[in-house]
């Protein structure tokens, strides 16, 4: 007969009582644990990136909500169906973005930063249907400014 001290013991209860708890409540949502959507690839000069595309109402309304890191080349291109004034803010988002609202052949319209767990608004300056979100202080490194313009399938350009 093999006698466990304790704590094992109640560790081990403990363990079993989270299992439980996690199997009646089942896995996390998506918006819980980050949604993670296929990428294309950008371009922006010589710089290459890696954008997750969010295509539909629910993807865009996640977007990188509760993300806690995103790698130095990675983002979130937002795709619309028309061109509209597309407003951006950062509830439940962790990590600070820069955001590039741009047009249609890939020029970037306007640029702003955001900061984490806010509910400032972040406006195109004109009708746009794509929106970038990168890692903050992304563009302003690489000199990307209004007028740049960037590459890739969705602006109708080879990458």
């Amino acid at each position: 007969m093999i006698v466990f001290h304790p704590a094992v013991r109640l560790l081990a209860r403990t363990a079993l009582t989270l299992v439980a708890v996690c199997a009646l409540h089942g896995p996390a949502t998506a918006q819980e644990r980050g949604q993670r959507l296929p990428s294309i690839p950008l371009g922006a000069g010589m710089h290459n990136i890696q954008a997750e595309l969010a295509r539909t109402p629910e993807q865009h309304e996640i977007g990188l909500m509760f993300r806690t890191e995103m790698g130095a080349n990675e983002g979130m291109l937002f795709a619309f169906e028309r061109p509209g004034q597309q407003c951006f803010w950062m509830k439940n988002t962790l990590i600070p973005l820069a955001v590039a609202f741009v047009s249609d052949d890939g020029t970037v319209v306007n640029l702003d930063e955001m900061q984490p767990q806010t509910l400032n608004s972040h406006c195109s300056t004109k009708p746009v249907r794509f929106v970038l979100e990168m890692n903050k202080g992304w563009f302003a490194k690489r000199g990307i400014k209004e007028g740049f313009r960037l590459t890739g399938a969705p602006f109708g350009t080879p990458r």
